[in-house]
């Protein structure tokens, strides 16, 4: 593991270079310069995990020699998502996810201004799609933070905060399981990681293959889920669509409701 850097008076264009990103890194992320060096690190060696020993060889050599240490890796590609990328950065800076998404994002963007765009895209091209709202270029999806979904999902329904994940959390897992698989994995991209379970969960159970389900059985399955009646599953669904709607670009949003019988209309709808 490389040491982490120590800056001196006279900078060779190397140090500034090295200076600058983790500068990017301690504004975007607001953290203070031994934690941004520590969050660099974990995130680039995490990267390199991920990617294949080729493209993590392409962007080191973009990079100055104390971040390029951070991404030599003799291992092959893992195939982990978003979830587990953001997991093991949370488990060696021992923070929260919320904290390791951020950290995430200001290192993405911290690469984004120090390698070539024809260097990002590639990296994109081996990353799934989850990992869309952590790049530095090309289309930006801001991420609704969780709390914020849950709050707003509180509010339509009259709920508290613990009733609202739950009603959130029945949702998500329904609708998973009746879309496809492909669909799931466009829905995640755009959502926060903490919201990322249920999605799975539901799409293991229809084996990433859309089931079929009428509105009555999708909504005696939140139902059941949530644990409460039929007729407060439906409100409850209906708060978590509209604030997934809002969550969502409108192409994803078209995306998902296509997917969707005609019959839907009633919980699609705003309340």
């Amino acid at each position: 593991m490389a040491e982490l850097h120590t800056s001196h008076p006279a900078q060779s264009a190397e140090e500034a270079a090295y200076e600058n990103f983790i500068r990017v890194v301690q504004e975007a992320a607001d953290l203070d310069r031994e934690p941004a060096e520590r969050a660099a690190q974990l995130v680039l060696q995490t990267l390199a995990e991920r990617l294949s020993g080729g493209e993590a060889r392409d962007i080191a050599e973009q990079l100055p020699p104390d971040l390029s240490a951070w991404l030599r890796t003799d291992r092959p590609a893992e195939p982990f998502d978003l979830d587990e990328f953001l997991r093991r950065i949370a488990e060696g800076e021992q923070v929260d996810l919320k904290a390791a998404e951020r950290h995430a994002r200001a290192v993405f963007l911290a690469l984004g201004r120090t390698v070539s765009a024809e260097e990002i895209e590639d990296m994109a091209a081996e990353l799934p799609k989850s990992f869309a709202p952590l790049l530095p270029r090309g289309e930006r999806i801001e991420v609704m933070p969780a709390d914020m979904f849950i709050e707003r999902v509180a509010e339509r329904a009259g709920l508290g905060p613990d009733a609202a994940l739950r009603a959130t959390n029945a949702v998500l897992e329904t609708l998973a399981e009746r879309i496809s698989g492909g669909e799931v994995e466009d829905l995640a991209a755009q959502l926060p990681p903490q919201l990322h379970e249920p999605l799975r969960r539901g799409d293991a159970l229809s084996n990433a293959a859309a089931r079929k389900m009428t509105l009555e059985r999708f909504l005696r399955h939140v139902a059941e889920r949530e644990g409460v009646a039929p007729d407060e599953a439906r409100e409850h669904t209906r708060a978590v669509l509209a604030t997934l709607r809002e969550a969502v670009t409108p192409k994803e949003w078209f995306d998902v409701t296509s997917q969707l019988p005609a019959e839907f209309t009633v919980v699609l709808a705003r309340p």
